[in-house]
């Protein structure tokens, strides 16, 4: 049961990771397109639903995994309770950066009552476009942090 926790984890994370490049290699691009009139139409089609209603599932949920991971595993070596604690480390950094960084730029795009100025959408949009690939590279991190836990998990275990 342990091992499943540990492979739930990265599985989950992985889902966050390929979410969030298919937001830069979609939704950033579509929305790029053509401001001010690919907010607007950004605007209309989240009000049903956004990428946000994802997250808030899954970011969680990966980070308790990785919690309950780390748990599980904690008595197992220093080294796979280093590598499965920076995984959190990771996955709980993306969502920070979320919040701080994206949050409110996804608030003056597609939330505000008032819509700004076509320069400031184009600077929220590109801002929040390289960013992404930030953040994206952050949940990778956490992703080859799990492997190598899971790669010392199982090696310990072929040693025994």
């Amino acid at each position: 049961m342990k091992k499943v926790i540990v492979l739930a984890s990265v599985s989950f994370a992985s889902g966050i990771l390929f979410v969030n490049i298919y937001n830069s290699l979609v939704n950033a691009v579509a929305v790029e397109s053509n401001i001010p009139a690919s907010v607007i139409a950004t605007r209309e089609y989240f009000k049903t639903v956004n990428p946000g209603d994802f997250f808030k599932i899954f970011s969680p949920l990966t980070q308790v995994l990785a919690l309950l991971a780390l748990i599980v595993f904690w008595r197992r070596s220093s080294q796979v309770r280093l590598f499965l604690g920076l995984a959190l480390f990771c996955y709980f950094s993306a969502d920070v950066f979320t919040f701080i960084y994206f949050h409110p730029r996804n608030d003056i795009m597609f939330v505000s009552q008032k819509i700004p100025d076509t320069e400031t959408l184009k600077r929220l949009a590109a801002e929040w476009s390289s960013m992404n690939w930030v953040r994206s590279l952050i949940v990778f991190l956490g992703i080859v942090f799990s492997f190598l836990g899971i790669d010392k998990i199982y090696k310990a275990n072929q040693s025994v």
